[in-house]
C-alpha cells in the first residue's frame, strides 16, 4: 500500500536516516549501546513489515498546490486506490459514483482472475517490498551509530541516534550506493523500540550509474510511523526533496508529500478471494 517513495527504495533510504533533537538535560550517564538500539528496532521493523499487508488505510498525496486523499483497500493481495476528497473536499456525487463503480469493476476483475494473473499482480506489489527491505537489511552495515542523547516526542521517551556512512561498506546493488553519501539521526522508542521519526540527508554527490545520474548534496527525507495496533506501527507521514543531476548536465528536483491515517484491518471479503476455476 506504501506509493513509490515508501516502497520504493527512496523512501527505505528515509528509513537508515535520522531525526535530529535536542538531548533531554539530565539522560543517564550510562550511554545504551547504539548496536543493540539498531537490532532490537530492525527486528521491529520486520514484525511491521510481515504485518503491514493486512492493513488497509487512508493516504493523501499533496503535489504543488494540489492534494488528493484516497481510500486504499488492500483488494486481494495488493492495495487499489479510490481517489475520495481533492484539496479536502468531498467528490461530487457524480464523481463519487465515477469512483465507486471503477472500484467495484476492479473488484469484480480481481476476484474473477486466473491463479496465473493473480500471481502476476501480487509478485509486482511483493517485489517492491522485498527491494525495499533488502535495503532495510543493509541498516546495521552501512552506517556506525552512536546514542547522542534521550529526549521525548510525540509523548514517547526516544533514544536519539546519529549515523553516519561506516568506511568499507560495499553496496550490494546499485540501489543501495545512495547509503554510501548519507547521514542522520533516528528517534527511537525507548519502549517498543520502534521508529518515530527519521530524517536523513546527502552529504556527498553520489552516482547511481545504472540511472545516469547523481544523487545530490540538498536530497533530504523525512519518515515518522505511528502505532496501529497490537505493536504494529506504520507509515504516518513521508516527505522529501530530490537534487539530482542527470546525464552530468541536467539538474532535476522533484519533492513529495504523504500522509497516512485510518489503517485498519482489511475487510474478510477484500483480504482473500478462492482460486476461479481453471480456463
Amino acid at each position: 500500500m506504501r506509493r513509490a517513495a515508501y516502497i520504493g527504495a527512496i523512501a527505505t533510504l528515509g528509513c537508515v536516516a535520522a531525526a535530529q533533537g535536542r538531548a533531554t538535560p539530565g539522560a543517564s550517564a550510562t550511554r545504551p549501546d547504539a548496536q543493540a538500539i539498531i537490532q532490537q528496532s530492525v527486528a521491529a521493523n520486520q514484525r511491521d513489515w510481515d504485518a503491514e499487508p493486512g492493513y488497509s488505510c487512508s493516504e493523501t498525496v499533496r503535489s504543488g498546490k494540489q492534494a488528493k486523499t484516497y481510500q486504499v483497500t488492500m483488494l486481494f493481495g495488493s492495495p487499489y486506490k479510490k481517489l475520495i476528497r481533492v484539496n479536502g473536499n468531498p467528490l461530487s456525487s457524480g464523481q463519487q459514483k465515477e469512483e465507486e463503480d471503477k472500484f467495484q469493476k476492479a473488484v469484480g476483475e480481481r476476484r474473477a482472475e486466473s491463479s496465473d494473473a493473480r500471481a502476476r499482480r501480487v509478485a509486482d506489489y511483493e517485489k517492491g517490498r522485498r527491494r525495499d527491505h533488502l535495503m532495510m537489511e543493509q541498516l546495521t552495515r552501512a552506517f556506525d551509530f552512536r546514542v547522542s542523547g534521550q529526549t521525548n516526542l510525540a509523548g514517547r521517551n526516544v533514544y536519539v541516534l546519529s549515523a553516519t556512512p561506516r568506511k568499507g561498506y560495499q553496496p550490494p546493488n546499485t540501489e543501495a550506493r545512495v547509503l554510501t553519501g548519507m547521514r542522520g539521526t533516528l528517534w527511537i522508542d525507548q519502549q517498543t523500540s520502534q521508529w518515530v521519526r527519521v530524517r536523513a540527508q546527502v552529504i556527498s554527490p553520489v552516482t547511481i550509474e545504472g540511472f545516469l545520474a547523481t544523487v545530490e548534496p540538498g536530497t533530504w527525507f523525512e519518515l515518522e510511523k505511528m502505532p496501529v495496533s497490537n505493536g504494529i506501527w506504520l507509515p504516518k507521514h513521508f516527505s522529501m526533496k530530490s537534487h539530482a543531476r542527470v546525464l552530468g548536465l541536467f539538474h532535476h528536483q522533484s519533492s513529495e508529500d504523504d500522509t497516512w491515517f485510518d489503517y485498519h484491518k482489511t475487510p474478510a471479503e477484500y483480504a482473500q478471494a478462492s482460486d476461479p476455476a481453471k480456463r
